[in-house]
């Protein structure tokens, strides 16, 4: 510690969080001394993520329950036009179907579509049928949405499946022999190592083994499946690990009460320089901390502070031991 108690330490840490996300006229200047108070101390910088990360879930939160009272005001408000509504959209749905038609069988036609990511890569796709899916690092799939179909093939990665559900064109993700079947979903789907692992946010979807190991679930939010060519098991996850699974999506790692060595395997998916733990001893330790993903000098100066450990730099590999 840099002669600073706990208090005052995350008294600083949310003074800074309050300017840099609420400040009109925050500047580059700001954002130096910022840098600056994050470098001087590993503690400081992980007080700081830690207040970010708790600070994200909760404006997330809020902006879900908003979201959610924002549309049912406005359906109570449409509700008394609703018919002179749809007349209206029928009529513009004559005059111009043509041209809306052929737009669409020209974006559903257009063939399968490769999408990938490189180390440390992030991206958004908004397919076809209004369905998004983020990308998370080193992550490739191919999707195929055409006007009686929707399919996607997750070749490897990890990617975040936000699916404009169709009753007429089930929305389906398929991985070495495991099927993922929308039923209106938000779903984040991970293929490693001849499994898939799914977790779901929102909705309902079922999971399936094919083959003659055939078996099936059914996933409800907070479930998570894990699926391999033999097996499928599920398992209730809570809204806290959940919300540290999706922490990527916001550039982030969530270290929830996990060993260093999980912590260091996490941050090298997305990272040229690896980090390798040495020893049981070390490898152990308890983290819990939300850090930068790509700051690996961060988490290893963290580390050196919080558990005294040795550090070894050796170009594209960073050793830790006790």
């Amino acid at each position: 510690m840099t002669g600073e108690t706990a208090d005052t330490l995350e008294a600083r840490a949310a003074d800074w969080l309050q300017k840099r996300r609420y400040w009109k006229d925050w500047s580059p200047e700001d954002q130096t001394a910022l840098d600056s108070w994050l470098e001087e101390s590993p503690h400081h910088a992980v007080a700081y993520w830690r207040l970010a990360g708790g600070l994200e879930r909760t404006e997330r939160l809020a902006a879900l329950r908003d979201h959610r009272r924002t549309r049912a005001s406005l359906f109570s408000a449409l509700w008394p036009a609703l018919p002179k509504l749809v007349a209206a959209l029928a009529t513009v749905a004559l005059l111009g179907g043509a041209t809306f038609i052929a737009f669409q069988q020209t974006k559903s036609h257009s063939g399968p579509q490769l999408y990938s990511t490189g180390l440390g890569g992030h991206q958004i796709i908004t397919l076809a049928d209004g369905s998004q899916i983020e990308l998370n690092t080193e992550t490739a799939l191919t999707a195929d949405i055409g006007p009686d179909h929707r399919h996607v093939k997750l070749e490897r990665g990890e990617a975040f499946f936000d699916i404009v559900h169709d009753a007429k064109r089930p929305f389906i993700v398929e991985a070495d022999g495991q099927r993922i079947t929308d039923l209106g979903t938000q779903f984040l789907a991970r293929r490693e190592s001849g499994r898939l692992e799914v977790d779901l946010v929102e909705g309902k979807a079922r999971v399936d083994i094919t083959g003659k190991n055939a078996k099936s679930a059914l996933l409800l939010p907070g479930d998570r499946a894990i699926a391999t060519t033999t097996d499928l098991a599920v398992t209730k996850r809570t809204a806290k690990k959940l919300d540290a699974q999706l922490g990527w999506r916001r550039g982030v790692i969530v270290f929830d009460n996990v060993t260093l060595a999980e912590a260091a395997a996490e941050l090298n998916r997305y990272n040229q320089q690896k980090i390798v733990v040495v020893g049981a001893s070390a490898g152990q330790l308890n983290v819990n901390a939300t850090l930068p993903i790509n700051n690996v000098g961060l988490f290893v100066r963290s580390a050196k502070t919080l558990f005294d450990l040795k550090i070894e730099n050796r170009g594209n590999e960073i050793l830790i031991s006790r």
